[in-house]
């Protein structure tokens, strides 16, 4: 972790009021919306984590304990799954040929889980809510030429951040800065 510094938060105005841009992406260009999602995921990571925390303080504030057993099994169903990731060739080469369903599997996992432990409605809201609102922005926020500098920064491996770190984790570190 040595060398991994947060990156600055962006202004309201950058993140979503007037200078920022959205577009709807192009679904038939699959490669093209993986990449702007990544880069806008590793740009605006304060800004995410800070509104992800929000409504996460939201929800732990009316339903405590299932939100701390929601994030309970999301994180170990996350940490079992880059584990099994690092060390078994097979589940790598699946992570790095097919990362959302990656993602999806976990997410699906811990629901089931947490299912079973009737914690439905505050994994739904507490935990999922702020990952869709994460990557509907990030799919829909274009680019501008500093976010492209940033990325470009992280990319070569001048600056490590958090989010730098989760991408690689996801096997998506090959993506970032493209």
């Amino acid at each position: 972790m040595a060398g991994v510094q947060p990156p600055p938060l962006r202004s309201l105005d950058d993140f979503l009021l007037s200078s920022a841009r959205f577009a709807v992406p192009d679904v038939r260009d699959l490669d093209r919306w993986n990449n702007r999602i990544i880069n806008n995921l590793l740009y605006y990571q304060s800004n995410y984590f800070l509104s992800a925390l929000g409504f996460l303080l939201l929800v732990g504030y009316f339903q405590p304990f299932q939100l701390c057993v929601g994030a309970v099994v999301v994180t170990l169903f996350f940490l079992g799954f880059v584990w099994a990731a690092e060390n078994q060739a097979p589940i790598r080469r699946f992570r790095r040929n097919h990362p959302s369903i990656c993602v999806l599997a976990i997410l699906l996992a811990s629901y089931l889980f947490i299912s079973v432990l009737g914690g439905v409605a505050v994994f739904l809201f507490g935990i999922a809510f702020p990952i869709l609102m994460v990557l509907v922005h990030a799919s829909v926020r274009l680019r501008s030429l500093k976010n492209k500098l940033e990325n470009k920064l992280e990319s070569i491996g001048l600056k490590r951040t958090p989010m730098g770190l989760l991408l690689e984790a996801l096997g998506q570190e090959q993506e970032a800065g493209s």
